[in-house]
């Protein structure tokens, strides 16, 4: 409940509140204009005035910030807690608020200024302070806040709407510029519904998003030729991955050889060397077959076919010649002894070398097949780095693939994925709705008992899931104009704080500005001013409404209620310079 409005501007007209209907009203001089009236009496001053207090920006447009109100401090007394206090804060130093009173027990404590002896505290914090104990907020921290959830100054401006930021345009909407999902999880939080719903919704909306700009990128462009399709960067990561697996397990098997180079120098010589033995053996091989066939050629002459040569010619040979012959045959023989014998020991020294030679390449052989096992068994140090480097790569090329993948059959699936969840939270929602009947049946014939108070035909308020979170409809007959509309908004802040209140949720006040009730019949004004009373009575809350003074409805209330009686003192007036809410006219 708002006590008391004052300020240290000597001008000011401090106002004070009494429980129930307070109407603040403004009287209209003759031949004002409408924007005359309604700028210069100050109750769309009144309105900024309370959420000034109440922790909105005061950025540099904001009239608190403007040279003529800069320099002064306002301040409030409210109860918080059960306790009254006094909050004062000002223009020049709209960060920090000045607390007087008992601030035992606030979540978020303010410090003492023993200089001004008041408390003080930051205007976040004192935000942080009116949205736990006015609505059981939690006090989180920016790390610790949970995304999407229900704010201090969302909430208290369903209870405080503001023409400036389009407040009477829809029921559930108090600013144009309200996101939807704001407009669902502060209802359902004020209703006592399961507001974290909503916020999963719009979590699943931003998803969606991502999801759709990811698929729309994935089809074209650059990142559609770097992610490709699942099914080929499966492919590739599996031949990535074998090939890895093969270089670790050569790292496994690897061991380094010190003298890796000396023992492949000496392989290579050894190599070149059974290569020079081999040749030099096909050389000989040659030369014995050839000695070979020579030795096979060496034989004595026959001189018995001299000698019958002779006898048939009919010449005796003497005895001196058959001599002579002998002697020749026994020379001849003794040259081709000569030639066999340099013939088998020319053999016999090749067949030598041959041997020495394929016992030497034996040897060598021998030597090089233990170089060789030793290689093969490891390696130099400088291969085991490139290999080592080469499995390095071949690991990143894995891991790449499998993000890559990852992500492509992310894309791929994440559709039909969004669409389970999209199911399940309508479904949450709507167990939801079912587990918490009762309050909805409440919420329900609050509103249409309200909008029966004022027309013939009962008002709706419909609440259902859809796939985009709860919807909340409200619908009274008539014809579509912005009364009507009006009195939707009126019924549905009625129903929205008395539900609150009973919750334990709100400042314990509503406040409606003077535009509530443009295009709206007199004798709804009247019953609605009536209605609100009587429910701000039973209910325990304060009901607060600007008017002008020729738009307060003069008849059309119910016998025994007197409007008079809830008129607050004084009265403004755009009639001078000083009547108004700040006593000064500005820009």
């Amino acid at each position: 409940m708002i006590r008391r409005f004052s300020s240290d501007l000597a001008s000011f007209k401090a106002l004070t509140f009494k429980p129930g209907l307070n109407i603040l009203l403004a009287d209209k001089s003759a031949g004002a204009s409408d924007r005359q009236s309604r700028n210069g009496a100050g109750k769309t001053s009144f309105v900024e005035l309370v959420h000034f207090l109440f922790g909105a920006e005061a950025r540099k447009e904001s009239i608190f910030r403007s040279p003529e109100l800069v320099d002064w401090t306002f301040d409030a007394a409210v109860d918080i807690a059960g306790q009254a206090v006094s909050a004062a804060r000002s223009g020049a130093r709209p960060s920090r608020i000045m607390i007087n009173g008992d601030v035992e027990g606030w979540p978020v404590p303010p410090q003492f200024n023993r200089e001004a002896g008041l408390y003080e505290l930051s205007n976040e914090n004192w935000k942080a302070n009116l949205g736990a104990l006015w609505f059981g907020l939690p006090v989180t921290t920016g790390d610790e806040a949970e995304r999407f959830q229900p704010s201090f100054r969302s909430l208290f401006s369903y209870f405080a709407r503001r023409q400036l930021n389009g407040g009477f345009q829809r029921p559930m909407q108090h600013a144009t510029v309200q996101p939807p999902w704001n407009q669902q999880v502060s209802i359902c939080y004020l209703l006592g519904l399961d507001w974290t719903i909503p916020g999963k919704f719009q979590e699943l909306r931003g998803q969606e998003k991502v999801a759709q700009e990811l698929r729309k990128a994935a089809k074209g462009g650059d990142l559609g030729r770097f992610f490709g399709r699942a099914a080929d960067l499966r492919t590739r990561l599996t031949v990535a991955e074998a090939r890895t697996i093969r270089l670790r397990q050569q790292l496994i098997n690897f061991e380094v050889v010190p003298e890796y180079k000396e023992l492949e120098r000496e392989a290579n010589e050894i190599t070149r060397e059974i290569d020079g033995l081999n040749v030099e053996n096909v050389v000989d091989g040659d030369l014995l077959q050839q000695l070979r066939a020579s030795l096979n050629d060496e034989a004595a002459p026959d001189l018995g076919d001299v000698t019958k040569l002779y006898a048939e010619a009919g010449v005796v040979l003497s005895d001196m010649v058959r001599r002579r012959f002998d002697e020749v045959e026994r020379f001849h023989r003794t040259i081709i002894e000569n030639r066999r014998a340099h013939l088998s020991a020319e053999i016999a020294s090749a067949e030598t070398r041959i041997a020495e030679r394929d016992r030497r390449t034996i040897e060598r052989d021998r030597r090089r097949r233990q170089i060789m096992t030793v290689l093969r068994s490891g390696g130099a140090l400088e291969h085991y780095t490139s290999l080592r480097e080469e499995a390095g790569r071949a690991e990143a090329e894995v891991e790449g693939l499998r993000q890559r993948l990852e992500t492509a059959e992310r894309i791929e699936s994440t559709k039909a994925e969004l669409d389970i969840e999209r199911a399940n939270l309508t479904k949450a929602l709507r167990d939801d709705i079912h587990e918490r009947s009762d309050i909805i049946r409440e919420a329900i014939l609050a509103f249409e008992a309200l909008s029966e108070s004022l027309y013939e035909k009962a008002g709706s308020l419909t609440i259902s899931e859809t796939g985009s979170g709860p919807q909340f409809d409200v619908h009274i007959e008539g014809q579509r104009s912005k009364g009507i509309t009006n009195m939707q908004i009126f019924c549905f802040d009625l129903m929205l704080t008395e539900i609150s209140l009973r919750l334990g949720r709100g400042p314990g006040f509503l406040l409606h500005d003077s535009h509530l009730f443009d295009g709206v019949d007199e004798r709804q004004v009247a019953k609605a001013l009536q209605l609100g009373a009587e429910r701000a009575e039973a209910a325990g809350f304060q009901y607060i409404v600007t008017m002008n003074s020729d738009a307060l409805p003069k008849e059309g209330f119910q016998r025994g209620f007197n409007v008079q009686d809830h008129v607050m003192d004084p009265k403004l007036t755009d009639a001078t310079d000083t009547g108004g809410l700040f006593g000064l006219r500005f820009n």
